[in-house]
């Protein structure tokens, strides 16, 4: 038998290999077929990963919910269930992945970020879009866990309307991006025009401007923020107040950097792309235990004071140590 502890500190430990054959090498008194077997047996869902983190977060009305996908890239993979050509923003195109759509919570400080929940986004088995994902998690975070937090941040993959009634309907405050062929109508009169073709007067570069915008039943603030190279991004919130203006609107939509540097971290430090089962389920378990993995790293990082990253890395400096001290293989000297 295998627990679900040792699989969890099995990832947190291994330092490249995360497949069932390691872990049986190294672990006395398990097979293969038993590593594979709890796999396929064990049901781990993203409910554990709430118990775990529950008492964890510092949540409150100035809290902030991040919703945002990720690819695990399994480009070499032709056999793994769940894999599908999809889009990844990490390798900038198409690749072959397993995607998951992760809710993520921080007070909006450094570090302060921990996931909520998760959904492995598998059209074909379940029905589900992303942005079914994306309204099935808020719902949850809000009406079953009474999360606190305020203000939901998102890029506008997950900008349709369906997703800003919801989220107004709740009660929330949203920053999300849009794409330039989003159709908005400064008026009546005006009509709806792209984002592109709306004049930009200096005031409203600085505090933004009021819009309607389609399909939309009810106004939000629009917002131009033109970067040193020329990009150009399209803000909205439902927040209308004049003290939002256009700095207050970038300060929040930048936050939403902090789910992508919780995908790295996961990706990165517990091998959550490394899994060569060729099972849904397996696949499934395995990413529920780099979630636990992520997590068990970053209260032992808070506790240390260091980064995840320090933590990890201190696991394998004591090898290090020892190996220099008496290395196993010596330099090679010419007789």
């Amino acid at each position: 038998m295998i627990t679900k502890q040792q699989y969890v500190e099995y990832l947190i430990s291994t330092p490249i290999n995360y497949t069932c054959t390691n872990l049986a090498n190294h672990l006395a008194g398990v097979s293969h077929a038993v590593v594979s077997d709890y796999l396929q047996r064990d049901k781990q869902t993203s409910r554990h990963l709430w118990e775990l983190v529950e008492g964890l977060i510092d949540d409150s009305a100035r809290a902030y919910l991040i919703i945002d996908d990720s690819v695990q890239n399994k480009q070499y993979s032709r056999s793994i269930e769940l894999v599908k050509l999809q889009y990844s923003g990490a390798v900038g195109g198409l690749v072959r992945g397993i995607g998951v759509v992760n809710l993520v919570h921080t007070t909006g400080k450094d570090g302060e970020h921990y996931p909520l929940d998760f959904r492995v986004y598998a059209k074909e088995a379940d029905g589900k879009t992303k942005n079914d994902h994306f309204r099935e998690m808020l719902l949850r975070a809000i009406v079953e866990r009474q999360i606190k937090a305020k203000t939901v941040l998102f890029d506008s993959w997950y900008a349709s309307w369906e997703n800003l009634k919801l989220v107004k309907r709740l009660g929330l405050t949203f920053y999300t991006t849009l794409k330039s062929k989003r159709l908005v109508s400064l008026s009546k009169e005006s009509g709806y025009v792209h984002l592109a073709e709306v004049e930009w007067t200096a005031e409203r570069l600085k505090n933004g401007m009021i819009v309607k915008l389609k399909k939309v039943p009810f106004k939000v603030k629009l917002f131009k923020v033109v970067a040193t190279n020329g990009d150009i991004d399209w803000i909205i919130t439902n927040a209308l107040a004049a003290t939002v203006t256009t700095q207050v609107a970038q300060a929040a939509d930048n936050l939403r950097w902090q789910v992508e540097e919780f995908h790295r971290e996961l990706k990165q430090l517990t091998g959550s792309e490394k899994c060569q089962c060729r099972k849904a389920r397996s696949q499934r378990h395995h990413l529920a235990g780099c979630y636990h993995a992520w997590l068990s790293l970053k209260v032992q990082a808070r506790t240390w004071n260091k980064t995840s990253y320090q933590v990890r890395t201190d696991l394998f400096s004591d090898y290090l140590r020892a190996a220099l001290r008496n290395p196993t293989i010596k330099a090679f000297q010419p007789v």
